[in-house]
């Protein structure tokens, strides 16, 4: 028996799929498809809300420096806001990377919820139902491959 996925809650091995309490042979699964549900908005405006975060602080940056050389001021004053508007600028570094980080995982989790059917006995079974869309195809790509492989080796 191979083992195609495993976490606490789904177990893909060459021979079933279990799902918490509920557990399919493979060689039962007649056809199996995935469904993409209606986008959730607000994955998309935490996206966005990141997004503008991390220019926040260069768009400040820009306007201390165009702030500072508009105004007609000493060369000591204009050197000095120009100087914070660099270390604002620069501030962002450090906060970015931890943004994106978060951009990251709001890709991972997705922005839609994702069904996955089988074909049992002739009727349609909602397999799995998740939110966390790299989980998600991990499973999926699993359940091909141990599906794949059952019908290579039943010829």
């Amino acid at each position: 028996m191979v083992t195609y996925y495993r976490d606490p809650a789904v177990e893909v091995t060459s021979d079933r799929i279990a799902l918490g309490d509920r557990a399919y042979p493979i060689a039962a699964l007649h056809r199996v498809w995935h469904r993409r549900g209606a986008r959730r908005w607000s994955g998309v405006v935490n996206r966005g809300a990141l997004g503008v975060l991390m220019l926040g602080p260069l768009v400040a940056a820009a306007f201390g420096i165009l702030l500072a050389l508009l105004l007609e001021t000493s060369l000591m004053t204009t050197a000095a806001i120009v100087a914070a508007s660099v270390v604002v600028g620069l501030a962002v570094v450090p906060v970015a990377d931890l943004l994106l980080d978060r951009v990251d995982r709001s890709y991972d989790r997705g922005t839609r919820d994702l069904e996955l059917w089988a074909l049992i006995g002739g009727a349609p079974v909602l397999l799995l139902h998740s939110t966390d869309a790299r989980r998600f195809n991990q499973i999926y790509r699993a359940l091909q491959r141990a599906v794949e492989s059952s019908t290579v080796t039943s010829r």
